[in-house]
């Protein structure tokens, strides 16, 4: 697996955005807004930021809904290809469909969208556009255009906007959104290329990066969702209307961007079969009984000091009461993970399980930390330092000693790793199958409520550990200063 940068991995520079909000699907998270009268029945254009959670189900994050048979939607095919889907039904029937050749399957980048709709135009190659990270697609496996002068949903007074979610059929909400949305932008009334949301700048060429959009006109049902405010994630920073939130609380805003792309955990780095679930923007992942191997996080880094947080929430398995104590978080450097994720026996894997105990591999390193069950209402703190060369442990914010014991507020005892390789943050199973949840916070969004709120030296993170001198979070904008 190479290493992963992200959209601003080269400069720290131009527009940056702040927050983005994290939905869950198996929470039947989304947002709504009842459009009133429209600056145009005819002309819109949706844009946004994406970041995908879950890979191989229908997902979709945009759209309106009338009722079962008029409605619209923006979002991934509903099988393991990923093709952008985007479709608007009237009566029952198809009045526009777009579908991909291309494919979004990776769940460590943020991709922006344009969906610019004028069916005013005379020429029906005008009237739908879309854009992918501000070139405009023209390969579609399905490519229906609208007739000319349809009126579209987004135009209608009284249709219920959605964000999050795509009204099914049945006459309810379904096929909710799992991910990261961040600058949604509805305009009313204007068809806008990408150049009005983004930009390539002579700093990055080849990397398309977010403009400030505020002072864009928006029309009478536009909206600007900077999701800046925690308690009102649904604000609408252009001023108008806000959207109404279900199932959102302030733990879903994250500060994982488009233009400072945090670590999570990849989904693609699985087995085929007997694959862990994953949830919560990929950073929940739950195994089962059959599948004891690792799962890794979507950056890896070959130097510099870097810090996450991990958490065992639930075990449910084994032949003992603290069986779940084998359950073990820490690096690895194997890289051969996409296809065939290695065994737990291959060395290169440094983790510790729950009893203090560290791991090679199969090789028992020793007792570092005593035998204090890491349980389940305890958070894991992991400290590798490439520069040096090893790796360090933390329990509820107590250190490992190297002694049997857990205590400092900073390391104060290593474990040596090997050296010149590029590393990923692991999770595995120190013994055997079982079945567990584990969450992991690398600063950008957490699986776990966090009540601490610490940051690294460049003031990244929402950690629940202060990050050790020196250690910083696993994100772009660090990575292009120390990695």
């Amino acid at each position: 697996m190479p290493l992963i940068l992200g959209t601003n991995s080269i400069k720290d520079t131009g527009y940056d955005v702040a927050n983005s909000c994290r939905f869950e699907a198996s929470d039947s998270q989304k947002m709504v807004k009842t459009l009133g009268t429209p600056t145009s029945t005819k002309i819109g254009t949706v844009s946004c930021w994406v970041k995908r959670g879950s890979i191989g189900v229908e997902q979709h994050f945009f759209g309106t809904k009338q009722d079962g048979n008029d409605r619209c939607s923006i979002g991934f095919d509903d099988s393991a290809e990923g093709e952008l889907h985007i479709v608007q039904e009237d009566s029952g029937s198809l009045s526009y469909q777009f579908k991909t050749t291309a494919r979004f399957r990776d769940p460590s980048a943020w991709l922006h969208l344009v969906l610019a709709i004028d069916t005013t135009q005379a020429s029906a190659s005008n009237r739908v556009k879309i854009y992918i990270n501000g070139t405009q697609v023209t390969d579609f496996a399905t490519e229906t255009q609208p007739s000319q002068d349809t009126v579209i949903r987004y135009g209608i007074s009284g249709e219920e906007l959605v964000v999050g979610a795509k009204f099914g059929g049945g006459g309810s909400y379904g096929t909710f959104y799992s991910g990261y949305l961040a600058e949604v932008v509805f305009i009313d009334g204007q068809q806008l290329d990408p150049t009005s949301f983004g930009e390539f700048d002579s700093d990055s060429p080849t990397i398309w990066k977010p403009i400030d959009v505020s002072g864009l006109t928006f029309g009478n049902n536009g909206f600007y969702l900077d999701f800046e405010d925690s308690s009102n994630l649904g604000n609408d920073a252009n001023g108008g209307t806000d959207l109404t939130e279900s199932n959102l609380t302030s733990l879903n805003q994250s500060t994982d961007t488009c233009t400072n792309n945090f670590a999570t955990m990849n989904s693609l780095s699985v087995p085929p079969s007997n694959a862990p679930t994953f949830a919560e923007g990929n950073t929940k992942v739950s195994t089962n009984n059959t599948n004891a191997n690792p799962v890794l996080s979507t950056i890896g880094v070959s130097q510099g000091k870097w810090y996450a947080e991990a958490k065992r929430i639930s075990y449910d398995g084994g032949s003992g009461a603290d069986d779940g104590f084998r359950i073990g978080f820490g690096v690895t450097y194997v890289q051969d993970v996409n296809l065939v994720p290695p065994a737990i026996s291959n060395s290169g894997h440094y983790f510790m399980i729950g009893n203090g105990i560290v791991y090679n591999g199969a090789t028992d390193l020793g007792d570092k930390a005593g035998d204090s069950n890491v349980s389940d209402d305890g958070v894991v703190g992991i400290a590798l330092d490439l520069d040096n060369n090893r790796i360090s442990w933390s329990f509820n914010g107590a250190w490992m000693t190297g002694s049997g014991a857990w205590s400092g507020s900073s390391p104060s005892s290593y474990v040596d790793i090997a050296s010149g390789y590029t590393y990923f943050f692991l999770q595995t199973d120190g013994s055997s199958g079982r079945a567990y949840t584990a969450g992991w916070n690398f600063g950008g969004t957490s699986a776990f409520a966090i009540s601490s709120g610490n940051t690294d030296a460049n003031g990244y993170g929402n950690f629940e550990t202060a990050p050790p001198s020196g250690y910083y979070a696993l994100n772009t904008k660090n990575l292009a200063e120390f990695g």
